[in-house]
């Protein structure tokens, strides 16, 4: 560790004087350089610690070619002056350099040269925008060798950073710079202004993962608005040294039960789930310890703070501090408090008042869960501006915060104590954790609770830096379900695959390079063959064997890699498909071993995107006569339809010609009427004369008769009775 310069030099004096206090004048300087060093650790100890504090080299380095203008160089300025200004400047703070390069670099402001704000800003403000080509990868190597290893504070455990900053990419090598600077233990940032950035440039110069390290903006006006998150990451570096291992990835922060040595001091219990670990702690148990061990730079402006823990009978009833962090007179500047008679959660923070904290109460109905003797997770996402209580993956309430000040580390940080109290609470806890990345709160889950399913994703950026993502879910899936339809084409190798891990997780990860790939896509259909004659309709045969698999496809073209919104949205197309299931599964026990996940088979994996274009088939042969298929029965009359609405009217015709025509022929006679019934009608009126008819023969000759009387009335009456229509004599 370190050598105080008082001990050095009294151990010295001790070993040549055989430890003999013969001279006042070295009593003198041994006082003298002891004072000064309970001096300067006293005023360490009465500032407040936090990312402004934190010592740390810092160097910018400015992509100052043509593509840039000297318009957007004036923005990148402003945007480095509000960056430093986050920060403390001087010797034991954050020294800062600045590089510009072109076509070469050139150094405007050197590590140790401004050791105040004012002086820094001035300096800043005076760089003058050069223009040229872009070369990177020299602009890194310049600040390897000529800022960071002549700094005077060398490699004594000061945060070494360094920011690119380039809108194009490199006209030289970046990855070799990168990675002699990163063996030197400097942490690079890229950040990509623009569209002729290169994604795949940016992520060889900067540390992974990427998803930390990397940003891109559309144009220089939008460096604003990564502001807040580059100070934020800066800060991680800075007063997190610490790494929490988590399956895939190591996440910076603070593992509480670890530091407090929980293992020695508390027995073993079972946890929230079968397999896995708690710690009952007694009233017998003190979980104390300094903060500067726990916490020696303080905490950064956002974290996130989680818990899982059970606690039964009287302790429901009472209030205690879950977490909480003393002044060296005992007062709480940060606490997590758990209050059982109004069964609420309030969070105590530091404050830029007079009082020097705040303290905020949740009090929606969700967050009473709390205090049912049951395991729960709760999670604060603590921000400048905010903080979210989460109770079981679910979120409860968000309230207001003023910004936070940093932290007295001269105090004691304890875990499970009475409010105002140095007892111990008997509890159980599993997990008791600070995460300085706010975005894990976004991949931190609670399906270590029983009944609990969530369809978050834990990281997909992780696919491309640590070969490993996760789908939680409470059971596992081994064997694949049936194929989707073919994807795009891609690059060779890496499939995923499924395996049992604790947790009940199923841990999906990057294999070995695989084999070649299965047959390719069918092409497109063939020409139509000739058209065969008609056969006769013969027996119905039996069905025939499946024919051998044709030879494989051509190979596809390299694809592109599938990005991380790809990724991520199929796995949300799983776990949609899947939720059925996942919710029917959670109400089943949970005792279920790995060999059982392993022999279960998969649901069908959701379609993939359509595949490209086969190569075009050859033209088919002739097909064979089908069989002649039995004549079907016939179908049932159908039901009449209903009657319907009538046609619209037709338009009225043409008036037609008035000239007469030829009479037409007569037409047939028609057919005899019925016989009329009538009347006598009026005798009608004399027909003419007859003709006179044929002279008749001559008759025999008639016997003689009586001798006549010869009467004039006689012939008179005679004359008057003639028929009319007789034939009379001639007169």
């Amino acid at each position: 560790g370190k050598i105080d310069p008082y001990d050095w030099f009294c151990a010295w004096y001790f070993r040549n004087m055989g430890c003999k206090m013969r001279s006042m004048h070295f009593v003198f300087w041994c006082l003298y350089f002891m004072l000064l060093h309970l001096f300067c650790t006293a005023q360490d100890e009465d500032m407040r610690l936090s990312c402004r504090t934190a010592p740390s080299d810092l160097v910018f380095i400015l992509d100052g070619s043509w593509s840039v203008d000297d318009i957007n160089f004036e923005i990148v300025k402003r945007w480095l002056v509000n960056i430093t200004m986050s920060f403390n400047i001087g010797q034991k703070f954050t020294q800062v350099g600045v590089v510009q390069y072109s076509d070469d670099p050139f150094l405007h402001i050197p590590l140790e040269k401004h050791l105040s704000s004012s002086d820094l800003i001035k300096a800043m403000e005076s760089i003058e925008y050069m223009g040229g080509n872009t070369n990177t990868g020299k602009a890194i190597k310049f600040a390897n060798d000529k800022l960071f290893a002549l700094s005077e504070r060398g490699p004594n455990g000061i945060a070494k950073i360094a920011v690119v900053l380039t809108d194009g990419k490199s006209q030289d090598e970046v990855l070799a710079a990168a990675e002699a600077a990163r063996k030197k233990g400097i942490i690079l940032f890229a950040i990509g202004v623009g569209s002729e950035t290169e994604e795949a440039e940016l992520r060889a110069i900067a540390n992974k993962p990427s998803s930390t390290y990397v940003f891109s903006v559309k144009d220089y006006k939008a460096i604003a608005k990564i502001r807040a998150v580059i100070r934020q990451k800066l800060c991680e570096e800075t007063v997190c040294p610490a790494k929490i291992p988590i399956n895939s990835r190591d996440e910076k922060g603070f593992d509480i039960l670890l530091h407090l040595n929980l293992a020695k001091k508390a027995k073993k219990t079972q946890g929230s789930f079968d397999g896995s670990k708690a710690y009952q702690v007694t009233s017998r148990v003190d979980l104390s310890e300094s903060t500067r061990m726990l916490f020696p730079g303080g905490l950064p402006p956002s974290y996130v703070f989680v818990a899982t823990l059970k606690y039964k009978g009287s302790v429901v009833m009472e209030e205690w501090d879950l977490w909480r962090i003393q002044t060296k007179d005992e007062k709480p500047q940060m606490a997590v408090t758990l209050n059982g008679l109004d069964r609420t959660v309030m969070f105590t923070t530091t404050s830029s008042t007079p009082s020097g904290t705040q303290t905020v109460v949740f009090t929606k109905p969700p967050a009473k869960k709390l205090f049912d003797e049951k395991w729960h997770q709760l999670r604060l996402l603590v921000t400048e501006e905010d903080i979210t209580l989460y109770v079981d993956d679910l979120e409860i309430e968000t309230l207001a915060l003023e910004p936070p000040d940093g932290i007295f580390i001269n105090g004691k940080t304890q875990v499970g104590k009475y409010v105002s109290k140095e007892t111990t609470v008997p509890f159980e806890i599993q997990k008791l954790r600070i995460y300085c990345d706010p975005e894990q709160n976004n991949r931190e889950t609670a399906c270590e609770i029983p009944g609990v399913v969530s369809t978050r994703i834990l990281d997909v950026s992780v696919l491309a830096h640590s070969n490993i993502f996760y789908l939680l879910m409470p059971y596992h899936i081994k064997n694949p379900g049936p194929p989707g339809i073919p994807g795009v084409d891609g690059r060779e190798g890496h499939p995923l695959y499924c395996e049992c891990v604790e947790l009940y997780l199923c841990v999906c990860q990057k294999g070995t390079s695989g084999e070649h790939g299965q047959r390719g896509q069918i092409g497109h259909q063939g020409l139509p063959g000739q058209t065969g004659q008609t056969g006769p309709s013969g027996p119905r045969g039996l069905s025939g064997e499946i024919g051998p698999p044709g030879p494989p496809g051509p190979e596809g073209q390299p694809g592109r890699e599938l990005s991380e919104q790809h990724i991520q949205q199929i796995c949300r197309d799983v776990l949609r498909s899947e939720i059925a299931a996942l919710l029917l599964s959670s109400q089943r026990s949970h005792h279920r071993s790995c060999e059982h996940c392993y022999t279960r088979v998969g649901p069908p994996g959701p379609p993939g995107p359509p595949g490209p274009h086969g190569s075009r088939g050859f033209p088919g042969l002739s097909g064979s006569n089908g069989l002649q298929g039995q004549r079907g029965l016939p179908g049932r009359p159908g039901v009449p339809g209903m009657k319907g609405d009538p046609g619209e009217r037709g338009e009225k015709g043409n008036q037609g010609r008035s000239q007469i025509g030829d009479p037409g022929l007569p037409g047939p006679s028609g057919p005899m009427g019925p016989p009329g019934v009538g009347k006598p009608g009026h005798p009608g009126k004399p027909g003419p004369p007859g003709h006179n008819g044929e002279e008749g023969k001559r008759g025999h000759p008639g016997e003689p008769g009586q001798p006549g009387v010869c009467h004039p009335s006689m012939c008179y009456g005679a004359m008057l009775r003639r028929d009319p229509f007789s034939k009379g004599p001639n007169y």
